[in-house]
């Protein structure tokens, strides 16, 4: 029988891990603790997280302990171990003795390794050197690109990001009051820096703010919608931007085509006091009877600009699926733009690094749709440096160091011709 508290939680992070070594995320592994106490469930995942983020980091301290490579599952054990005591700064003692106990549930491979495990242990506890190494590398199929992209010296940097993790921003509904304790943010989100319980913080209850990166805020402040104007938000949930576009009080159709991610939309909508239409649909089927004054396609994508609130992400693609991805994108975009109004206008936006999923795709928007235009753009705390060659804007996790950072995002407004 597992023991209380610590015990269970790690018993529950090691499940989640070999979930993701199985090809499951971690957010779609919630019913895996679902027996846990709800302490006990948030623990396991924020250790089954980091050891993940750090999981370069703790195989630098292990290998040289060991003899040979160690079985997939006693690996893990390690590795959480590790993390625990040089990251989190867990006590040693308890750690260890908890590793050991672990690997000796994991059948007769775990009861002979035990030794080992204990062994190795006690000497990584006195490991001296942990906040020298380097941050975990990402996956070659996607550092390749990045590295060509934007450089190596750029590559470490959002690698760095990537094992800083991610703080929680909130996005206010206007004249709301701010949370104690959170910073304002150049752009108008707020940040809070360590651990929060959302739904005990001011404000909740009463819907003034909702939970957004900060960057995933900006394609709808990009956007600029207006009072009383009819604008579509295709691919809505999580439903952030709905959110926004409601707050707004714009006429907003939220399109998706998960009806289960939908109905979340709808308690945040309710919770909020604000109203949009819901409708589950695919978005590049959907084709409704009105033209739009305004568009936000937030289209689906690699999601490589989120890892470092997603640390299983690296783990559970291979870039496999990537150029399917970029001609949906395509081909959303080209939809999108006939369900818009002569002289309306649309914001695509991607929560990607990769340039072929941002960047590229408006190139060759521009290419397909003659008339089409690029809207320049002034928006609060945005770095000039951030604005791309043909007038989108790119973010990245490495910026803002000293404040967080953000997620990888692109976006850029295009402007429909008036005689289309």
């Amino acid at each position: 029988m597992a023991k209380p508290g610590g015990d269970v939680a790690r018993r529950g992070a090691l499940r989640l891990i070999q979930g993701v070594r199985e090809g499951r995320s971690l957010s779609d592994q919630s019913g895996a603790l679902r027996s846990l106490p709800v302490a006990d469930q948030a623990r396991a995942a924020r250790l089954a997280a980091e050891t993940l983020r750090h999981q370069g980091r703790a195989d630098r301290v292990i290998e040289p302990l060991v003899a040979r490579k160690p079985a997939p599952q006693i690996a893990d054990v390690l590795r959480l171990a590790v993390v625990e005591m040089l990251e989190l700064g867990a006590p040693a003692h308890g750690v260890v003795g908890a590793a050991v106990d672990l690997t000796r549930t994991l059948g007769k491979r775990g009861q002979a390794a035990a030794g080992m495990v204990n062994a190795v242990l006690r000497k990584a506890s006195a490991f001296a050197g942990w906040a020298d190494l380097p941050p975990q590398r990402l996956p070659e199929w996607l550092r390749g690109p990045l590295v060509d992209a934007y450089g190596e010296n750029v590559m470490a940097a959002i690698e760095a990001a990537h094992q800083r993790g991610a703080p929680l921003d909130l996005t206010p509904r206007p004249g709301a009051a701010a949370v104690p304790g959170a910073d304002p943010l150049p752009t108008g989100s707020w940040r809070i820096h360590g651990p929060a319980q959302v739904t005990a913080l001011p404000g909740y209850d009463v819907g003034d703010w909702w939970v957004q990166d900060a960057a995933a805020a900006l394609p709808v402040r990009l956007l600029n919608p207006q009072a009383g104007e009819r604008i579509a938000d295709l691919c809505a949930a999580p439903g952030g931007k709905t959110l926004q576009l409601a707050a707004a009080k714009a006429e907003v159709i939220a399109v998706d085509v998960n009806d289960q991610r939908l109905k979340r939309v709808a308690e945040n909508l309710a919770r909020c006091g604000l109203t949009a239409r819901l409708v589950a649909a695919d978005a590049l089927a959907w084709r409704p009877d009105i033209q739009f004054d305004a568009i936000l396609l937030d289209a689906p994508c690699s999601a490589t600009g989120t890892i470092r609130r997603h640390p299983d992400l690296p783990f559970i693609r291979d870039g496999h699926g990537i150029a399917e991805l970029i001609e949906l994108q395509s081909a959303l975009l080209d939809h999108a733009l006939s369900l818009l109004r002569p002289g309306g206008r649309l914001v695509f936006a991607t929560c990607s690094l990769i340039p072929d999923e941002g960047e590229v795709q408006i190139d060759e928007a521009l290419a397909r749709h003659p008339g089409l235009m690029v809207e320049r753009f002034d928006l609060p705390g945005i770095d000039p440096e951030w604005i791309t060659e043909e007038g989108g804007l790119r973010l990245r996790p490495d910026f803002w160091p000293d404040k967080g950072g953000m997620d990888g995002f692109y976006m850029a407004r295009l402007r429909k011709p008036v005689d289309a």
